[in-house]
């Protein structure tokens, strides 16, 4: 399940680009947990025939960071090199994760028993005219139009009724929503450990590491963006929270580092405990900065200042606490929708000790994040 440091790593990977019409920006985050086990890979030119095609991709590991390293470096090759790719995208798809599963298992550190890890994915193609997706495991993509989600994958998770009877049918349990009382997702790369039934097929076994694969149809005048984003994420934040935050943050700055960065820290202080990571993907119907939402923004980071510099005026040297229980009560308008008054944690902190530097950095410290 995971141990947790005292206090979270918030250092960021980041990174952004842009092609074939598109641009992406990139946040992860270690946060709470003693080891990073997040990968992803992003790639806008596919080449040859498909230099118009474009790949996003999120892993989220367990029990370690082998299995989604090397799924985040390889996955795209072994679905490009299926026999079945260029004539049957979701064939391909499909096999490609089948075909990385199996050749996976041959690795040294697996065939010893020595690594046990395994990882979800989340994957998109995008064509000029298409999105396929596919989802192995609780990672998730959300499709966003006018801030709203108009598409979602489904999370594998072993409580589902057909992920259960699959479970029990390979002779295995589902407990506390765990497979065997154990692992909190039913599908996933590696994990081989829970896939050596004899006599059943890789997708029957007690952890399937076969994907749930989608296609729609691109509309450039009503698609805003895509988010792939692995479970730290939507821990804390619905699909309709991240829509409207990610749009609300589109209005305030063209930086999709900034947005992504945003959300991360976002989902931190709204209580995440997980590694963090978002691909956010862009396409040309998203809102762009808005002469009135940058106001309206600028205006609300006036009111908090000017709030928390009226309480030290009145109080003196007070808490960090009791700052946050004065703003919760406070009933602000205008924060980001979807993220509430936690978008706006870092800046009440970064206002707070320069208003209060005497106070123990400790203090301030655990209020951030509790």
């Amino acid at each position: 399940m995971g141990a947790f440091l005292n206090k979270p790593k918030t250092d960021k990977l980041q990174e952004h680009g842009e092609g074939n019409g598109l641009r992406f920006g990139v946040a992860s985050m270690q946060g709470w947990r003693v080891e990073m086990e997040d990968a992803h890979m992003v790639k806008t030119d596919l080449g040859g025939a498909l230099k118009d095609w474009s790949y996003f991709a999120v892993f989220d590991g367990h029990a370690g960071a082998k299995v989604s390293a090397h799924c985040a470096e390889h996955l795209l090759d072994a679905i490009m090199q299926t026999e079945e790719f260029q004539e049957d995208i979701m064939k391909g798809i499909h096999n490609g994760f089948l075909d990385l599963d199996n050749k996976m298992r041959t690795l040294p550190e697996m065939t010893s028993g020595e690594d046990k890890s395994g990882s979800t994915a989340v994957c998109a193609f995008v064509s000029p005219r298409l999105i396929y997706v596919a989802n192995c495991g609780d990672s998730r993509a959300v499709l966003c139009r006018d801030g709203n989600p108009v598409f979602t994958t489904q999370d594998h998770k072993p409580g589902l009724p057909t992920e259960r009877d699959r479970i029990i049918q390979a002779g295995g349990s589902v407990m506390i929503q765990r497979v065997n009382g154990s692992l909190a997702v039913s599908r996933a790369l590696g994990d081989y450990e829970y896939k050596n039934v004899a006599g059943l097929g890789p997708c029957e076994q007690l952890v399937s590491p076969e994907p749930e694969i989608f296609v729609r149809d691109r509309d450039d005048t009503l698609d805003e963006f895509l988010v792939l984003a692995c479970d730290g994420v939507w821990d804390v934040m619905s699909n309709e929270d991240l829509c409207q935050f990610v749009h609300s943050r589109l209005l305030i700055t063209s930086d999709l580092q900034e947005v992504t960065s945003q959300v991360i820290d976002t989902c931190l202080y709204k209580g995440s405990r997980d590694n963090m990571s978002i691909v956010l993907v862009v396409f040309p119907g998203a809102p762009t900065p808005s002469q009135e939402a940058i106001q309206a923004e600028q205006e609300l980071d006036a009111i908090i200042e000017r709030s928390i510099k009226e309480v030290v005026s009145n109080e003196g040297q007070v808490s960090f606490m009791r700052i946050l229980e004065l703003f919760v009560g406070m009933g602000l308008e205008g924060l980001p929708p979807g993220g509430g008054l936690a978008a706006k944690r870092a800046l009440m902190a970064e206002i707070y000790r320069e208003l209060c530097p005497k106070q123990d950095d400790s203090d301030s410290d655990e209020c951030m994040y509790s």
